[in-house]
This record gives structure tokens, sequence and C-alpha cells, in this order.
């Protein structure tokens, strides 16, 4: 309790004394002369990549992404809520369908939040949900079946439209138009109304995107003048104890304003607040000027609704209110709402022009989405002022880097951190920092796992942040301590807390009568291990190479050769007696996967893999199987998670991810050629359902940028990238060091999806992989596509994507 015991001796303040403390702040956030809207459209450029995102693309099916104004990075994501959970509400059959607020399939919106996740498969956040109304005024969501019973509103996806940093919608029930757009720390509303009724704002501090009733732990709102509002909440969701305050400043004075306590009671406060020009330290009847509670709820009042739009603007922190309203102040500090949606064009127009393309309108519009979702995390978690909050809890002070959170490892290791070290290598040592932060404040001395905003939350398994450092040491992203971060990844690897550890080192695998899941724990410490290999050997230290190389090959404890497949065994060695390669039991040995997945889960060392399964023609064979045995329904209905199936290789879950560009290593690279056109045929496209399965913070949009490419990184910290098959004529990636690296496929068609051949800066390339060297000393890699598979190309062994074994 002590984030609870903490904030409560600050509530003791009282609202006079707020407003005197606030009151310089304010008087600047007023004083602050407006931004001019100058002809700034000429610098973005004529070749305008942001006309082909469309922020709509995943927000259908089970895509979970928002359709929200976000910057990149943003700690900001400013997004309609269509099923908002509210106290005391329970939605369980809808809420992992809504793990990003929206659905597209859904007729009614409940309001504005200002923080989501992007794709993830389990749902929080939500934070200040705002809804404005005009005619009665109400304090409850109602029902998607009835929708006039509360504040939501139905709505036409006619008058819907959404753009990189900007989205608008028509609030049908009480013809409002609603626009958002944000900076880094800041959301900004404009709300038209087209008629000349009362208007409203709601804000909602009880409203939430999670499965959870009573989420809200403590909330409170502090009135400062009759424009600006303070306001703070802390929840338990996913997250625990999780804190933010907010500063909320409307365009125009309120005429009346009601504080609703539905703990206790409710206040309206018609003139108690001062008049227009007054000082916003003087203050009548200031006892009913602020509420504290588990239910907070604030109803604003407008008369002349349709005189001129009425904005809000909110800064967020997790640190303080002073910093809410300095983030406000620094980054937002006019009314431009044009303006600031266009600055939030061009910083998405500068970051996505990292890559230039040529192809159909919907190619451009499936890769640029692609890409504008690979941009949004990891995201920023700390103020204009360099504070945050750290995972102990505890304010924090940045040094010499810029705080990040949202790591959903187990999804972003495989290929969303390797492209962001291509396409925004500037942001790459913050987050590996941040990382080493969150280590250092660790009370369990642990890289992050699976984390956001000052919170671990222990979810999937493995401990992949040593992947993603050792990827970006490796090619020579290293402003950060690189003894600190070997260290820290050697500690986590050897924690004796963590999933087993002890029995994994002790015995060289995770018995199945120790912890559930086993197999895939098992296989995934394998991979880590290798990468703080590889990085300990880049930095001389031979013996913790040595033992973790040595660690690296424990997957080899787990197949098992009777039945061909990686099995499970106990603490005595005993397989596993129920084994069965297709079930994919919720806590059974495998990680939302079964057998047939994970099989193929030695990225680093696939050439073993191959003759433990008993050579090319039976891996490639094995493959096959997996690709064309029907998975049936039974076998996964315990998780949501496993989808976009092609028999049972499961696209739209991360251990697949890598199975298709496995064919290269047995020496049969247009199989893959053929594979990888039939997934981006078959399980993508530039609709709101066009992805596969869950976004999963970019990973799953990251996967679809390398593969349009060309390549794919199977194993992150080899540095090597099996080639696959372009899916676009061109594209370029314009690199930091000035180079540039182009990939051009020359006579590329839906038939001609085989590679014919291959030249690399004009000299023919044979092999069926590049490397990191490769792409960043720039150059054009050029295939010429045929609808003839080349049976010659890339099969001698000299030729195959390397492995641990063949280093």
């Amino acid at each position: 309790m002590k984030y609870l015991s903490n904030d409560m001796s600050t509530l003791k303040k009282t609202s006079r004394d707020w407003a005197l403390n606030t009151v310089a702040v304010i008087s600047l956030l007023t004083a602050m002369p407006m931004l001019t809207h100058a002809e700034e459209s000429s610098a973005i450029q004529v070749n305008d990549v942001t006309q082909w995102v469309d922020p709509f693309i995943g927000t259908g099916g089970d895509g979970h992404t928002f359709p929200g104004a976000v910057v990149p990075f943003g700690m900001v994501q400013l997004s309609p809520d269509t099923a908002a959970v509210s106290r005391g509400s329970d939605p369980q059959s809808e809420i992992y369908k809504h793990s990003a607020g929206y659905h597209y399939d859904d007729k009614t919106i409940t309001g504005f939040s200002h923080t989501h996740f992007s794709g993830t498969g389990h749902s929080d956040l939500g934070d200040l949900l705002i809804m404005p109304m005009t005619g009665k005024a109400h304090v409850e969501a109602g029902s998607e079946t009835d929708p006039d019973s509360g504040y939501r509103s139905r709505f036409n996806h006619n008058a819907e439209k959404a753009s990189p940093g900007y989205y608008s919608v028509e609030l049908s029930d009480y013809k409002i138009k609603a626009e958002l757009t944000t900076t880094a720390r800041t959301g900004m509303h404009r709300y038209t109304f087209k008629e000349n009724e009362q208007a409203h704002v709601l804000l909602d501090l009880t409203a939430s995107i999670y499965n959870f009733k009573n989420k809200v732990i403590w909330s409170d709102v502090r009135v400062i003048d009759n424009q600006t509002l303070l306001a703070y909440r802390s929840t338990n969701g996913w997250a625990k104890q999780r804190d933010m305050y907010f500063a909320i400043k409307f365009s125009r004075p309120f005429d009346s304003i009601e504080l609703i306590n539905q703990d206790n009671s409710r206040y309206r406060c018609n003139g108690c607040l001062t008049k227009k020009g007054s000082k916003p330290s003087t203050i009548v009847n200031s006892a009913i000027q602020y509420t504290a509670g588990k239910a907070i709820k604030v109803l604003t009042h407008f008369k002349d609704a349709n005189t001129e739009p009425l904005m809000v603007k909110v800064g967020l922190s997790a640190v303080s209110r002073k910093n809410a309203l300095e983030n406000l102040i620094t980054e937002n500090p006019g009314w431009d709402f044009d303006d600031v949606k266009l600055q939030a064009k061009k910083q998405w127009q500068e970051q996505l022009s990292v890559v230039q393309a040529k192809g159909k309108k919907s190619e451009k519009r499936q890769l640029y989405t692609a890409l504008y979702h690979a941009l949004q995390a990891p995201s920023i978690y700390q103020d204009v002022n360099g504070q945050y909050r750290g995972v102990d809890g505890e304010i924090h002070q940045a040094d010499g880097f810029e705080n990040y959170t949202l790591f959903s490892l187990w999804d972003t290791y495989r290929a969303l951190h390797p492209l962001l070290t291509y396409i925004a290598p500037d942001k790459v040592p913050n987050m590996i920092n941040s990382m080493l932060a969150h280590y250092q404040q660790s009370y369990d001395n642990m890289l992050p796992i699976w984390s956001f905003q000052a919170h671990e939350t222990w979810t999937m398994i493995g401990y992949h942040a040593v992947s993603v450092i050792a990827d970006a040491y490796l090619k020579g992203i290293r402003d950060f301590d690189s003894e600190l971060a070997l260290k820290a990844m050697t500690d986590t690897a050897n924690n004796p807390k963590y999933d087993a550890i002890p029995e994994y080192i002790k015995r060289g695998y995770v018995p199945m009568d120790k912890l559930s899941e086993s197999v895939s724990i098992t296989l995934e410490y394998a991979y880590n291990d290798y990468t703080i290999a590889r990085m300990a050997e880049a930095m001389g230290k031979k013996y913790i190479a040595k033992t973790f190389y040595q660690r690296a090959q424990s997957y080899k404890n787990l197949f098992d050769p009777s039945v061909g497949f990686m099995r499970g065994k106990n603490s005595e060695g005993v397989w596993n007696p129920d084994f069965d390669a297709e079930d994919a039991k919720l806590m059974g040995p495998f990680t939302e996967g079964n057998s047939f997945q994970y099989t193929f889960y030695v990225p680093h060392d696939v050439n073993t893999l191959i003759d433990l399964i008993g050579g090319d023609k039976a891996f490639e064979e094995r493959l096959d199987l997996l690709f064309n045995k029907e998975l049936s329904h039974e076998k996964i209905k315990e998780h949501e998670d496993i989808a976009g199936l092609i028999g049972q290789y499961a696209h739209g879950n991360e251990p697949s991810h890598h199975i298709a560009y496995l064919y290269n290593y047995a020496g049969k690279p247009w199989r893959t050629q053929e594979r990888i056109r039939q997934i981006m045929d078959t399980l993508s496209s530039d609709q709101p359902d066009g992805l596969a399965g869950n976004d999963d913070v970019g990973q799953m949009s990251a996967w679809y940028v390398f593969s349009a490419m060309g390549f794919y990184p199977v194993a992150p910290g080899d540095l090597s990238y099996a080639i696959g098959a372009p899916q676009l004529p061109e594209i370029s990636l314009n690199l930091a060091n000035g180079k540039t690296f182009t990939v051009k496929a020359n006579k590329l068609s839906k038939k001609n999806k085989f590679i014919k051949s291959a030249r690399l800066n004009g000299k023919p390339l044979n092999r069926s992989f590049i490397t990191h060297d490769d792409i960043i000393n720039g150059g054009t890699l050029t295939f010429v596509m045929s609808n003839i598979p080349n049976k010659h190309w890339g099969i001698e062994t000299k030729n195959r994507p390397t492995s641990m074994s063949t280093h």
C-alpha cells in the first residue's frame, strides 16, 4: 500500500493550497502565446508516405489494434473505446476481443481514453475516458443493445476517419464531430457541436479496459479554475497499483461543473467558480472543489455549444500532477488543433520515410501500416523534466537516456526489435538503457520479461531481453554500459527464483513435474543462452561464452528420437506418457502451441535440428506435414491466440513465425518462397481484419515488413537473415549511416513468386541468406522472379544459412 499511503498524505492538502501551488503554472499555461499555424504543409515531402497508412487495418478480427491518434513511440494513445469496462461490469466473453478498447464490428462508442495497447492478447489501460454529449447528461455508459440508456453513442464507419496522428468520428446520437490528435505526452480533443443544445463533457475515472470489477483503487479530481482540472487514479489491472496523473484544460470556461462521487454523494457546483478573467486561485466554496474515492466522475456543462468548437487538452504523467501540467504546458501550450495535428503527421512522415516502396496500392497500404504499427512501441515513459516512475515504485531521474516502457519481449524479440535497429536505431539505446534501469531497480535482479508502466507482469516465458541487447550490441549499437548489460544478462539467466532455472541448469532441461510449459521454457532458455554466449564472445569473455554455448545445446535433452518430436520429461528422465504432438493444452508442456510447432524452435542451431530429425529430406517432409496436416479445433480450444492456421502452422502466434524460412536450411529455398507467398496471400490484407492474429505490440507487423522485403531474422543475434521471397517490386531502407539498402524484384507478379536468380551489388548471389553487414553497408539486392522454382539456387551447404554448429 506504499503508493496509496504516500498519495493520501498529498490528498490532505486543501483545494486552496492546490490552487495556490499551481497558480504560477496555470498562469503560464494561459499566458503563453498561441502557436501560429504557419504554412508548414510544404515541409512534408511531396512523397507523402503517410497516405498509405490505414490505422483501421487490424482493428477487426483478432488484430487488437486501435485506430486513434498517437505519435511515434508516444506515451499517449488517444483512441475511441467501443466497449470500455466500467465499474461493476465484468464482460468476460468480450474482453479478449476488446483488448485495444475498440473493435471494428462494434456500432457504438463510449468515449475517448488516452492510453491503449496495440495488438496484445491481454488488456489494461484506458486511462481517463472523455465523452462529449448534448441534451440529457448521462453518467453511466449504457449498453450496446440500449445506447440511449447512457452516454454511449452510435456511430457509422462512413463518418469515421483515421490517419497517422489523427482520428475523427461523428457521434450520431449527439450530432457531434469528435477529433483527436496527440503529442508524445498529451492528447487533444476538438468537439464541433452541430446543434445549439446545452453541451456536456464527461470525465469518467472509473472506465477501464480490463476484465476485473472494481479496478480503481483510488482517484481524485481537483478544480483549479473554470477551465482547469487536475486528476489522479491508481488501478489494479494487469499491472497492480498503477498510478497515472492528469492535467485537463478546456479551451473555454465551463458554465457549471458536477463532481460525482458514486462512493459518497453527488455535488452540483453552479456558479461556485470565479467569473472569467479573475485570478485562478480565487476559488469560492472550495469545499466542493475536490473529491476523492474509488468511483469519481466529472460533468462539465457548456451553453451555446455550437458557437465555436470546444477543445480539451490532457497532459499525462506517472509521477505527479505537477509533471502532468508541465508536460501539457511544454508540449501543447496553445489551442491550434490543426497545427498539433500537422506536427504529428510530420513526425510520422519523417519516421515512415525510412522505408521507400514501389508497388500496388494495396501492397503499400499493408507495408506502411505494418511499419506504422511497428513504430508505436516500446513507448516513452518519462516526463519532459526527465522524471519517471521506476519498477521499484520510486521516482527516478533519467540520466543520459530517455526511459521507455511496454516490453512484450516474448513477442517482439523475434522481428520488431531487430527491425528497429534499422528503422529507428536512435531509439534502441534508450530502450536498452530502460531495460538496464529495470534490472537495477528490480528486487529480483531481473531484466524485463513482459513489463509496462513500471510494472513487471511476469507474462510469458524465457528471458528474451538478452536477445534484444545482444542483437543490438553485435550490430554495433553500443550506447549503453556493455559490462552492466552482460552482468544483467547473466544474472537474469542464473536467477534461482525464476521459472525453474536451477532445475534447468542442473539437468539441462526443465522437468515437466516441476513447472508447466516445461518444453517451451527449455527451448527458449537455450536460444536465450546462445545470444548471451554471442555477446560474451564478442566482448572477449571466453569463460562466459563457453558456459552459455554449452547451455544453448540444452534443447537436445528434450528431443525424443523415438517419436521425432520435442517431448516433455520428468525429474527422473521419464518421457511424458501422454504425449500428443498436436495437443496444445493450457498449462501443458508447451506455451500457446504444440510439439508440431515447438519442435522447430531451435532457431540458433537449425542444422543440428535437421540432423536430429533425420536429414534434409526428413526435415522437409516434417515441414510439409506441419503445413499440410489439419489442426483440430479440439486440440487448441483452450488458446484464443492460436490463429491464422495453415495446417498446424499458426501464423497468428509467434512460435510459428520463423518456421516457413527453415526450408532454406535444408537446401530447399524455393519451398520457403512458396510458403511465404501462401502466408501473405491467405493470411493478410489491407482490410480491418487483415491481421491473422494479435499484432502483439508490432511483432506481426515487423514480420510483414521483413518478409515483404524478402528476408527474415530467424535467430536474432546471429546477424544473418534467411531469404524468403520479396512481395513488392522495390523497397529501400534509408539507413542512419546515410547509406541505402534496396531490394528489387524484377518480373514480380502473382504467378512469379519464385527466385530465378539474385545479385548483390551487381555480383551473383548464390546463398539463400544475407548478413547484417550486407544491409548496413548499403547497396542493392536484385532478384529476378519466375513462375518456375529454381531448384539449383542456394542448395549447396555453403550457401545455406548458418547455425551455431556451423559458425
